[in-house]
């Protein structure tokens, strides 16, 4: 078969970064930061949580092309904040409401485990 690897959908090849970006001229404060390996799953993500964020104008992300595992995600910021720092922030954010769902995960699993013992004896 002339399919790649399923391997090589997700993981960096040799000298490939996972993130690149580039200053929109067009557009006052304005990047583009394309996705190597990364799906709509990232890239809805990212988009998503940018919108919340007062000094944001515009978030939106394209994926290029279906056969190739990455995505172009366009920010705007209102000066205030550069697009990178507006993603790393987004970022942070993310970790860390999924570092919150898994503790909370955790603790309910753990309670139901305890439930289901004490209803056995």
């Amino acid at each position: 078969m002339n399919a790649p690897d399923r391997f090589e959908l997700f993981i960096l090849g040799d000298g490939e970064k996972k993130v690149t970006w580039n200053l929109d001229t067009r557009v006052p404060n304005t990047a583009i930061f394309t996705f190597n390996k990364e799906d709509h799953t990232l890239g809805h993500l990212l988009s998503s949580r940018l919108h919340k964020y007062s000094y944001v104008q515009f978030s939106a992300y394209i994926i290029p092309h279906p056969l190739l595992p990455s995505f172009d995600l366009r920010v705007t910021t209102d000066g205030s904040v550069s697009p990178k720092d507006a993603i790393v922030q987004a970022c942070r954010d993310i970790v860390g409401e999924l570092d919150q769902l898994s503790r909370e995960f955790t603790k309910e699993w753990e309670l139901k485990k305890i439930a289901n013992t004490e209803s056995r004896n």
